[in-house]
């Protein structure tokens, strides 16, 4: 009787979660603050329509650029350690490699430089005679090449999110494409000239000529009057905005953006408005990069290399605010607001995450560097090939997926109940909890449904008839034996239930294998599929012995036509 009760309260609490998920999909529940979920789900290019973008990402010319930039560098480095080189060529800047003809006796402490200072970059090739030939290490050609990727992809999230796009796809292809799928998007051109902007990086020191309350009113007080807010305007039309309407009432050369609170899931949901210097002269043009390190105690921070003349001015202003705070804005939204402890001189500073836990301090890292990079080191981006996707076409391919579905489920119910009787009923009332919980798995996921993925849920209803097929088959052979009803219920769900996890293990872990390979709809059919696989083992096994076990434990039911 404990285990009915625990299985009972187990099974009541999960459809509660169900319906509590999938409810916003259906009702406008965004005034009501008490629900506690107001995710809904989100469809597809293929279902409501929008823009299908290959972008190719000109790797090569920023791997051109950095080994640019590396000879500026070396030339500053040899003639402050006044090292005798009489010239740096590039033989071939796609793979970093340079050519520096100096003086035989000055060769030894070239390569003592190179080594010291460049040793994970660059490899000595060849050293003869007055020359020294170097180039890039191919990890470290591979990885940069798949950084500049991931710096392309976190800019054109960037300029995305500008449009609001409910679940944007943003990926990879091959080494260097890649694919922008833009759902509800109709403004094409637009979202073309946002996507091929470059990333503004500043460097601002953080002001306290205003207290933060005294901030807030003036921000308050603008939006009031303008009668506007961050909820109603793009972020980056209602800084433009805000600071036009505070000009007078802010400190000279200073401007307000904001930082997202870290519990914030939007920037409005916890924006903390900040009062920055904007005469700083140190952005993006003045960095050469920004990688994840590791500080003394293993904890992540971010590396920041500067070029020499961004060195130096960087040196200068971080003298001259020690004990201060230095916001790292990316496209006018603060990224991180380290306080400035010393002067930091040598081209190079690491940003600290301060004590929160590791992961949380890595993601952080891995944020703060890949934006930094995006903003100093973009890629030049081809459009390859642009599709525009109706959604008359979507919202067609729709309906006849969904009348498809229809059919094909009002079939399987029908052959069900007609066969198994009073189990049938059990299965097809089975079956309305799995598909409210395979919704529910894919709205709390933030899953973007496709027509793909509709096929995925087709099959799991497949699979969860299936397993009720194997249950109900068992309940016969035991009632044939000439066993007891309840006996019969017992063993019929003990006995299958290795089938049963069987057939669906199979069929997750092929769906696991399309998740981790496949891209764009293989990836919603194997997500969807997933979901339905622990529907399936949540509804129609584990729900559905729950209601026979209420019909014959509460209710006295002798027997169930089977």
């Amino acid at each position: 009787m404990n285990s009915y009760r625990v299985r009972l309260t187990l099974a009541l609490i999960g459809l509660a979660m169900a319906i509590i998920w999938v409810l916003p999909n259906v009702v406008n529940l965004d005034n009501v603050k008490w629900w506690p979920s107001k995710s809904k789900l989100n469809y597809g290019l293929d279902i409501q329509g929008g823009l299908h973008l290959v972008m190719g990402a000109d790797v090569d010319g920023v791997l051109t650029e950095s080994t640019n930039r590396m000879v500026v560098s070396l030339r500053a480095e040899f003639d402050k350690d006044q090292i005798p080189v009489r010239d740096i060529k590039v033989v071939d800047a796609t793979r970093g490699e340079i050519s520096i003809v100096t003086d035989a006796a000055a060769k030894a402490r070239v390569e003592s430089l190179l080594k010291d200072r460049y040793g994970t970059t660059l490899q000595i090739m060849e050293s003869s005679g007055d020359t020294v030939n170097a180039r890039y290490f191919d990890a470290y050609i591979a990885d940069y090449k798949e950084k500049v990727i991931q710096q392309a992809i976190e800019t054109i999230r960037n300029r995305i999110d500008e449009f609001g796009v409910a679940e944007p796809s943003i990926s990879q292809q091959g080494t260097n494409r890649i694919l922008v799928q833009l759902p509800g998007m109709a403004d094409a051109e637009r979202a073309k000239q946002l996507i091929n902007t470059t990333a503004r990086l500043d460097f601002m020191i953080v002001s306290h000529e205003m207290d933060p309350a005294q901030l807030q009113k003036l921000i308050d007080e603008a939006q009031k009057a303008g009668g506007y807010s961050m909820e109603t305007m793009k972020y980056s039309d209602y800084v433009t905005r805000l600071n036009k309407d505070l000009a007078g009432k802010l400190p000279a050369k200073h401007v307000v953006y904001f930082e997202k609170s870290p519990n914030a899931q939007k920037m409005e949901d916890g924006a903390i408005p900040l009062l920055l210097k904007s005469d700083s002269g140190l952005g993006g043009g003045d960095l050469d990069g920004a990688f994840v390190t590791y500080g003394q105690y293993g904890e992540p921070e971010v590396a920041l290399r500067f070029n020499p003349a961004g060195g130096n001015k960087f040196a200068e202003i971080t003298g001259a605010n020690v004990g201060r705070q230095m916001a790292i804005v990316l496209d006018k939204i603060v990224k991180s607001a380290p306080n400035l402890k010393e002067r930091i001189s040598g081209g190079s500073a690491v940003i600290t995450l301060g004590g929160r836990d590791r992961q949380q301090m890595m993601d952080e890292a891995k944020m703060i560097s890949t934006s930094l990079r995006a903003g100093a080191l973009p890629a030049t981006l081809e459009q390859l090939e642009e599709r525009r996707v109706g959604p008359s076409l979507g919202a067609d391919a729709l309906d006849k997926a969904k009348l498809g579905s229809y059919v094909g489920i009002a079939l399987i119910l029908i052959f069900t109940i007609a066969y198994y009787r009073a189990m049938g009923v059990v299965a097809t009332v089975c079956m309305g909890v799995n598909l409210l919980t395979i919704f529910a798995l894919l709205t709390t996921l933030g899953a973007t449904l496709t027509l793909p993925g509709i096929a995925g849920i087709a099959l799991s209803v497949g699979v969860a008839v299936d397993a009720n097929v194997l249950i109900n088959e068992r309940i016969r052979d035991e009632l044939r034996a000439g066993g007891s009803f309840k006996l019969a219920i017992q063993e019929g769900y003990n006995r299958a239930m290795s089938a049963i996890l069987d057939s669906n293990i199979t069929t997750g872990a092929t769906a696991l294998v399309l998740l981790y390979f496949g891209t764009g709809p293989v990836r919603g059919f194997a997500v969807t599929l997933l979901a339905g696989i622990v529907a399936t083992m949540f509804a129609n096994v584990f729900v559905s012995k729950v209601i026979v076990d209420t019909l014959v434990t509460r209710f006295g039911v002798k027997k169930l036509s089977v």
